[in-house]
């Protein structure tokens, strides 16, 4: 009997060697996949030394060299989205009948094209994932006006040659059905890691002093640098908190420039990237995680904070799918605006929320495990793989029997 044939995961990156919300969301998701009986291949560019390849659950598959995937303000490069997206088709036309099911990553864009192209006439249920779905504004904002408005027009044509989109918020969903989607579209629950869920923690004690944590790249749409302003005014109420900023990147320049405007050197700190062991430490005794982006698809930070006990603070914005996740009071505060005032004043009610908001904010997460999971949301995308290829295989059926009796 012939081994049943895998189910292709498509992202350009792979967690750990690459980090990010993408990065864990479909390494998630191909260990899910795994502990459901599938068999999952993992389809992504080169990231490790050939002398150490990677020993998953699921197989790895190299189909482009090593990319360089941002320039040096952040923004994705186009060739480097180009060279993954043919590497993907010639990858997915070689093996056409060979998968059983295919989820790509509809970021970079020109993935469904290639997706699409080769898999089409094959039979070979295809959804595209999308992380986030932009505006012609955010496209011409990201990248100019002549590439904006390639990319936004490339972006509609892919949601419409889309057989089956999921996606991970109600923003998303929106935008997708207001970009012209007509297909079946999978809303997910949400993208809590079950596997790493543990039903038996407590929040720690807040560090003494308190910390404002903040972790992620440092590129325009995070804003890092509205943060040491923002921690400032907190600091009139609560003059002994200071400020923690992981990550780095093009803004880090600009966060430097920030912190010495307020004369935050000596309350604040900039160690860069951490270990996950570094990571889990300071989200665990953090009196408040400041995120204070523009945009986000889902909000995984929000969840992984929560798992720790330990509330948010983000700020409103019509791209902002992570305030989705975040009720105020519960698991922490909402700012109006990047304003110092404004930013300032929502860490000072989560301050001000103590013990109480940390334990509501772990009971949200503990609520949220049993239903918002990474778990749940793989479960309706293979379903969905099944109803295709019934549908299908009942097409087939129905041609067979046209004719003559």
């Amino acid at each position: 009997m012939s081994a049943p044939r895998p189910v292709a995961v498509a992202y350009d990156c792979l967690f750990p060697y690459t980090t990010g919300g993408g990065e864990r969301q479909y390494r998630a998701f191909s260990e899910a996949m795994v502990d459901r009986g599938e068999r999952v291949e993992y389809l992504t560019a080169r990231q490790w030394d050939e002398a150490n390849p990677p020993r998953e659950s699921f197989a790895v598959r190299a189909i482009t060299p090593e990319l360089t995937l941002y320039d040096a303000s952040g923004v994705r490069r186009s060739a480097a989205a180009a060279r993954f997206a043919a590497g993907l088709f010639r990858s997915l036309l070689r093996r056409r009948r060979a998968y059983s099911a295919v989820l790509v990553s509809g970021l970079p864009v020109l993935n469904v094209f290639a997706a699409r192209l080769a898999l089409l006439g094959s039979g070979t249920p295809l959804a595209i994932d999308y992380l986030e779905v932009w505006g012609r504004r955010q496209w011409v904002d990201y990248t100019g006006r002549l590439m904006g408005n390639l990319a936004w027009s490339l972006q509609r044509l892919a949601v419409a040659v889309t057989p089956i989109a999921t996606c991970h918020s109600q923003l998303s969903a929106n935008r997708l059905r207001a970009e012209g989607f007509r297909g079946q579209l999978l809303v997910s629950p949400g993208l809590i890691d079950d596997r790493a869920a543990d039903s038996s923690a407590h929040p720690a004690p807040v560090a003494n002093p308190p910390f404002v944590l903040y972790a992620g790249r440092h590129i325009a749409d995070k804003r890092v640098e509205a943060l040491p302003a923002a921690v400032a005014a907190a600091r009139a109420d609560f003059p002994d908190l200071r400020l923690v900023i992981l990550g780095d990147g093009p803004q880090s320049a600009a966060v430097d420039e920030a912190i010495r405007s307020v004369n935050g050197a000596e309350w604040t700190e900039r160690p860069g990237f951490v270990s996950e062991k570094t990571l889990t430490e300071l989200l665990s005794t953090a009196a408040v995680l400041v995120n204070p982006s523009r945009r986000e698809g889902y909000g995984l930070v929000v969840v992984e904070a929560a798992a720790a006990g330990t509330p948010v603070v983000l700020v409103a914005d019509p791209s902002n799918a992570a305030t989705e996740l975040v009720t105020p009071g519960v698991n922490g505060a909402i700012a109006p605006d990047i304003d110092p005032a404004s930013l300032g004043e929502a860490i000072g009610t989560v301050l001000r929320g103590g013990t109480d908001l940390r334990d509501r904010t772990r009971a949200w997460y503990d609520d949220a495990v049993q239903t918002r999971t990474i778990g749940r949301t793989v479960d309706g995308i293979l379903a969905a793989f099944d109803r295709a290829r019934k549908k299908t295989r009942g097409a087939r059926s129905a041609s067979a029997q046209e004719g003559p009796l």
